[in-house]
């Protein structure tokens, strides 16, 4: 329940999402933050929850490609009930707000898991639906069923379009679409993604004129970038207004691909691409009838091929600063400011006065999460149960 009583939480150290500030105290009133003050000047009167030395207070963490969580896979289970196990399973790692991501599967269960977001569209973790598919390239299906792989039809936009409340994000392949498809997308408040696409470098291009923002998972399932075939990696790297994700588990992509990818024009986002074992228990789960074994981090199939990641977000970040090199501002930011730009959240990913508080505790040289808030409220990092 949402106290409308402020409230402050201190810290040794405030990331507000683009500046690292020093003994300062976020106040919080109601679902949203009213001020940042140092924790000197906190309003007599009001309570103050003090982190632990050392701690830092940064944005939530925002993850667009999120599979499944706490055992259980959207895909398989498509219903409010598996979105609020998945929701609350990632807010364990510092994701205080996601998009539960629904891969390539029949119009019918597709029209349910949209169903299924409607319906938890209350709860301010939830922040839409990603359709990672069907209208990719066969080319390129990774674990996609390639048999549910399909051009898009008019009812198709009627359903792409019914949502209502919250993101919609379409993961597609722009060269087997319909001529005007992704512009129609795009006018209608749709936010376009390529991925599992054999797109050309010029195919691309026109993609991202036509109203496509998005890189679902840069590198992978896609061409790769070269000499003389740019494909759309190079033409995601040169364009200042898109966005891509990265999933930065040391398995994916090799780091060093990854640094260049950081030193493009492109705004870079941490996704985790996260499957069902991800805050759960249990070391396997089903995709379309096969088993996924999670053994030594990674979600195999039984003929070897990558099906999700086992990563959570404060991991990726963590990564970020061991693998990649990069500092712990600029990690955060990465699953933050990044993420709710491209979903055209302005009320997400800053710690200043009138956004939401969506927050995240955490110890810095391990990127461990200590505590989490959603629009005010609180949770440790082993219930993810807010109150």
């Amino acid at each position: 329940m949402t106290s409308s009583k402020r409230h402050a939480i201190a810290a040794d150290f405030v990331f507000d999402g683009a500046n690292l500030h020093r003994d300062q105290a976020v106040l919080v009133g109601g679902a949203r933050v009213s001020g940042i003050v140092p924790r000197d000047r906190v309003p007599a009167g009001t309570d103050v929850h003090t982190l632990p030395g050392g701690a830092w207070l940064a944005p939530g963490f925002i993850d667009v490609q999120v599979n499944g969580g706490g055992d259980v896979l959207f895909n398989n289970q498509p219903d409010a009930a598996a979105i609020a196990t998945i929701v609350a399973a990632h807010r364990k790692s510092g994701t205080t707000s996601l998009l539960p991501t629904f891969i390539t599967d029949t119009r019918d269960k597709m029209k349910t898991a949209i169903d299924a977001v409607r319906k938890a569209s209350d709860h301010p973790g939830v922040l839409g639906i990603h359709l990672e598919g069907p209208f990719l390239s066969p080319e390129k299906p990774g674990v996609h069923r390639r048999d549910f792989i399909r051009q898009p039809d008019a009812e198709d936009f009627k359903l792409l379009t019914s949502l209502g409340r919250g993101v919609m994000l379409v993961t597609l392949a722009p060269e087997v679409q319909p001529k005007g498809f992704i512009a129609q997308l795009a006018r209608s408040g749709i936010r376009v993604s390529l991925g599992h696409s054999a797109a050309t470098y010029e195919q691309t291009k026109d993609a991202i004129a036509q109203g496509l923002t998005g890189f679902t998972h840069l590198f992978n399932a896609m061409p790769p970038l070269s000499a003389r075939a740019p494909g759309p990696v190079g033409a995601a790297l040169e364009s200042p207004d898109v966005f891509f994700g990265v999933i930065v588990d040391g398995l994916h992509v090799d780091p060093a691909m990854l640094r260049i990818a950081l030193s493009g024009r492109a705004h870079p986002m941490l996704v985790t691409d996260a499957m069902a074992s991800v805050g759960g228990t249990r070391s396997s789960f089903e995709l379309y009838g096969e088993t996924i074994e999670v053994v030594n981090g990674r979600c195999t199939r039984k003929d070897g091929a990558l099906a999700g990641s086992a990563i959570d977000m404060a991991t990726a970040i963590r990564n970020c600063v061991d693998l990649l090199q990069i500092p712990l501002e600029r990690a955060l930011s990465l699953a933050s400011a990044n993420p709710a730009a491209f979903l055209g959240r302005s009320d997400l990913g800053h710690i200043t006065p009138g956004r939401r508080a969506d927050l995240v505790a955490l110890e810095p040289r391990k990127v461990q999460v200590l505590e989490t808030w959603v629009a005010g409220m609180r949770s440790d990092a082993h219930a993810g149960i807010l109150r």
